[in-house]
């Protein structure tokens, strides 16, 4: 076992699994398992593919990232280098439950991610352990460490920029404003590096543009401390105070947010210290909301404001419910059109019914159109996915459309 002491701390053993005979295996893999010839050959008719009378309009920038794609080929490489190891996982690789699934076959066990739990007392030095593409806070680093057991580390380079960022706010006592989920994997990574290197930074985390004005007010001298310290009472760094902490911030963001949302946000924040200050010497902002989500969003939008094009009858967002970036593709499609956020083609029932996630609920509901795809009459579907979705589910959910739609797959494969 590694010794703990003070005298002899221990290194993660970093591994580079990222081979090229590996990698070659890898890629074999990767590709059987994800996919898609079909999603690729609409790609090549310029993302539009017309059968009989029904229209699949893809985004232009949907599925896997590379990010996704990265954290993915390590997990799968790190199954090769020790096949005959034990593997673990601190949580999820990505959220994507078709994922997740796969690498639990191989025998890669998830590990608790919202605290450690015992199941790392039981990690020996001989023990592999994959970081997801979201990081991890430093503690759960720290504590790897301190056992000593090989870490592959899968953590997405648009979050590291981040941790670089808040690193820097907190080295120059500057309060990092991370615009996110404080319950999600990458947001609790990132408040775990906002401390600094010293751990005597401090940070507050906002979600929505309510609670970006409720902060805005507290800086310009109008709120109660007792009721900001209850309203964010999970959300702020230890010994943080409302008085002393805000009088410097900088914005930082959950990589995968709404761009549109973040930049209304940090837009407000600077506006209160410019008011409050007379400048914004006082004030701090970089972007980073990741290339992939920004890409996913653009696409998203233009295809709904695309006027030569015949407008879409529906909408399909795929991809996991828990997956930030998705939820924010459905939020913008169901502004604009009937949207229907699944999971996969499953929860396409039938042409009148599909079971889909409600964002305002936070629960997956089954809901009935008679009249968006109705069999006899023209159609146009649009299809996107976030950033974490397989080729191979957004084309199961193109075969059950049109195989609904009396198209089957021999047909399609014929196009």
């Amino acid at each position: 076992m590694p010794n703990n002491s003070k005298d002899a701390p221990q290194k993660r053993k970093r591994v580079n699994v990222r081979r090229p005979d590996v990698m070659a295996l890898v890629q074999a893999q990767v590709e059987q398992h994800y996919r898609s010839s079909i999603v690729e050959k609409i790609k090549s008719h310029g993302g539009e593919l017309t059968v009989g009378n029904t229209t699949i309009r893809l985004a232009k920038q949907f599925g896997f990232c590379y990010g996704v794609e990265r954290a993915i080929d390590l997990a799968y490489a790190t199954r090769k280098v020790f096949p005959d190891q034990r593997i673990f996982l601190i949580g999820e690789i990505i959220h994507n439950p078709e994922v997740n699934k796969q690498l639990s076959d191989m025998g890669i066990v998830s590990l608790p991610w919202k605290q450690m739990t015992a199941e790392y007392d039981d990690l020996t030095e001989n023990d592999v352990v994959i970081v997801p593409a979201f990081g991890a806070p430093t503690s759960f680093m720290d504590r790897l460490a301190d056992i000593g057991c090989h870490v592959v580390d899968t953590t997405c380079g648009d979050v590291m920029k981040v941790w670089r960022r808040v690193r820097d706010y907190a080295k120059n006592e500057v309060t990092s404003i991370i615009h996110g989920k404080a319950g999600h994997e990458e947001t609790r990574a990132t408040a775990s590096r906002a401390l600094g290197k010293d751990k005597n930074g401090h940070y507050l985390i906002i979600l929505t543009l309510d609670d970006a004005n409720y902060v805005c007010d507290y800086i310009l001298g109008n709120g109660n401390k007792e009721a900001f310290m209850e309203k964010f009472a999970n959300d702020h760094s230890d010994g943080f105070d409302p008085d002393l902490h805000l009088s410097r911030v900088g914005v930082a963001n959950q990589t995968t947010m709404l761009q549109s949302e973040t930049e209304a946000l940090q837009e407000k924040i600077r506006e209160a210290i410019l008011e409050r200050d007379g400048n914004t010497e006082n004030y701090h902002v970089f972007d980073t909301i990741c290339g992939a989500t920004q890409e996913r969003q653009n696409a998203l939008f233009t295809m709904l404001e695309k006027v030569e094009q015949k407008p879409m009858d529906v909408l399909l967002v795929v991809g996991g419910y828990n997956s930030s970036n998705t939820t924010h593709l459905a939020e913008i499609g169901e502004k604009n059109l009937p949207t229907f956020f699944i999971r996969n083609a499953k929860c396409i029932k039938s042409l009148e019914t599909v079971v889909h996630y409600d964002i305002d609920h936070s629960k997956e509901i089954e809901s009935s159109y008679q009249d968006i795809l109705e069999k006899d009459k023209q159609v146009v579907i649009g299809v996107t996915a976030g950033a974490s979705c397989p080729n191979n589910l957004i084309e199961s959910t193109i075969i059950r459309i049109m195989e609904l739609r009396g198209v089957d797959k021999a047909s399609l494969d014929a196009v």
